[in-house]
């Protein structure tokens, strides 16, 4: 039986940076030498596609679609366990488009017999995949966000359609748009998270949920460097450039940190977690005994 993570990615050559609906997206800067920094992200995912083989993910790349460029952040498609798919709904009008395309891949998928079940938010339920949504194998439940992207209308609908606890975790920052900017789960249970970046509601679930001696917090100097937005496969971390700091915090727990310059993409507001969907995900595959799925009030 193979036990690799699959991993999906979308290939970059429609990736450019030519609006700003967050506030990292540096249009201006992208527009001095767009071909040189296609060129720089071409090269740039190639090495996170090496690093995730290197850590033993199967990789999947599925191709882009022109006028979308953030169709290489598969992460925002789609929340996926025990093979079903949830397909995201997006609040802003440049990435709508991509739903219908994510539609048609996960469908694909399906009949492939990668995934067994494949259903869409409705309309103007916002909620943008597991960006937003993030599977703990250890606690047995969903940590969702909602606030800048996804609406809290969704966390219902999450719950109701995986039959597992979802946790309510509102976002306070505009900067920390995405869940996965701000908060991410390691392979040994601990969780790496930017606090000024969740309500003092969300801190309060995390904290009632989590040891304290599990929760590692992320500094400015770390956000900006996306180093919290990694991709964890047994005791390494797939991340961009990080910091020294958070390098040694990493390294005393017993990770290790596999670094790939993925600045080409921070242009945007994306960080190795962005650019990636696990999509073997299994709710079979936990680590802490069985709760009864739940939905926590925020």
């Amino acid at each position: 039986m193979n036990t690799r993570p699959t991993i999906l990615l979308v290939d970059p050559r429609y990736y450019d940076v030519k609006y700003r609906i967050n506030p990292w997206m540096q249009p201006a800067l992208w527009a001095r030498d767009p071909q040189g920094m296609q060129w720089a992200a071409v090269q740039a995912f190639n090495e996170l596609k090496l690093a995730l083989q290197g850590v033993g993910c199967n990789v999947m790349v599925a191709m882009g679609t022109a006028g979308l460029p953030d169709m290489v952040f598969p992460a925002n498609a789609a929340i996926v366990l025990d093979g079903r798919a949830l397909v995201a709904r997006f609040r802003y009008p440049q990435r709508q488009g991509e739903e219908v395309e994510f539609l048609k891949l996960f469908k694909g998928l399906q009949s492939c017999g990668l995934l067994s079940a494949v259903e869409q938010l409705p309309e103007s339920c916002y909620q943008e995949g597991a960006g937003d949504c993030i599977w703990d194998a250890h606690r047995h439940l969903f940590w969702a966000a909602y606030g800048p992207r996804s609406s809290e209308a969704a966390l219902e609908r999450i719950s109701a359609f995986f039959s597992q606890e979802v946790v309510p975790m509102e976002l306070a920052s505009e900067r920390c748009y995405h869940l996965d900017v701000c908060f991410c789960l390691l392979s040994g249970g601990e969780i790496l998270y930017y606090p000024p970046a969740l309500t003092a509601k969300a801190l309060q679930h995390l904290r009632e949920r989590v040891a304290p001696d599990l929760l590692i917090e992320a500094t400015e100097d770390d956000l900006r460097h996306f180093s919290i937005n990694a991709v964890s496969v047994d005791r390494k971390l797939v991340m961009g450039k990080t910091t020294s700091r958070l390098r040694g915090i990493l390294k005393e727990r017993g990770y290790e940190t596999i670094e790939v310059d993925l600045s080409p993409f921070m242009l945007s507001g994306g960080g190795a977690y962005c650019m990636t969907l696990r999509l073997d995900r299994s709710s079979a595959a936990r680590v802490t005994p069985h709760v009864e799925a739940k939905m926590v009030t925020a």
